[in-house]
C-alpha cells in the first residue's frame, strides 16, 4: 500500500514539480529569457536519460541559468505535448526565444549531449543578450529624436 502512495505521490511532484511549464513560461515571458522545455515520458530511455542526468548535471553547472526551463511529461499532458511538439518523436528538447516578431523555435529530438544542450543555450542567450542591445539602442535613437523635435 505504501508503494501505491509513494508512486502517485511522485507522480504528482514530477507533474507540477520544480520546472513546470506555466512557471517556466511566465518566468520568460517577464525577463525575456529563452524558455527551454524537454518534452518526454518517463517510459522512454532517451527521455529518462535527459530528465534525470543530462539536463540535472546542466542545471547543476549553472549552464540553464540564462533560460527558463521547464519540463513536459507527454504522458500525463498530453494536450500541452501536442501544441510544443513537432511529430511524434521523443524526446523533443524545444528552445522558445523573443524576437521583435514574435516567438523563434529551435528543436532536438531525441537524446542530446550536454555539450550539444550547452551550445543551443549559449547561443540563445546571446542572441537574446544582442536582441536586447539593440532595442535598447534604438529606444534611445527614438528618445533623442523625441527630444529633438521637442525643442524645435
Amino acid at each position: 500500500m505504501h508503494g501505491v502512495v509513494l508512486a502517485v505521490l511522485l507522480q504528482a511532484t514530477m507533474a507540477g514539480g520544480e520546472h513546470d511549464y506555466k512557471t517556466a513560461f511566465q518566468s520568460a515571458d517577464e525577463t525575456g529569457k529563452p524558455l527551454l522545455v524537454l518534452v518526454g515520458t518517463n517510459w522512454c530511455p532517451g527521455c529518462v536519460t535527459m530528465k534525470r542526468s543530462v539536463m540535472p548535471s546542466l542545471l547543476r553547472k549553472g549552464k540553464l541559468t540564462g533560460v527558463a526551463y521547464a519540463e513536459v511529461d507527454a504522458d500525463s499532458d498530453s494536450g500541452l505535448a501536442g501544441k510544443l511538439m513537432q511529430g511524434g518523436s521523443i524526446p523533443q528538447l524545444i528552445l522558445y526565444r523573443k524576437t521583435n516578431t514574435g516567438w523563434r523555435r529551435s528543436l532536438l529530438v531525441g537524446a542530446q549531449s550536454e555539450t550539444t544542450i550547452e551550445t543551443l543555450v549559449e547561443r540563445a542567450v546571446e542572441q537574446q543578450a544582442a536582441l536586447k542591445k539593440e532595442t535598447a539602442e534604438q529606444a534611445v535613437v527614438t528618445a533623442s529624436h523625441v527630444e529633438e523635435a521637442a525643442a524645435e
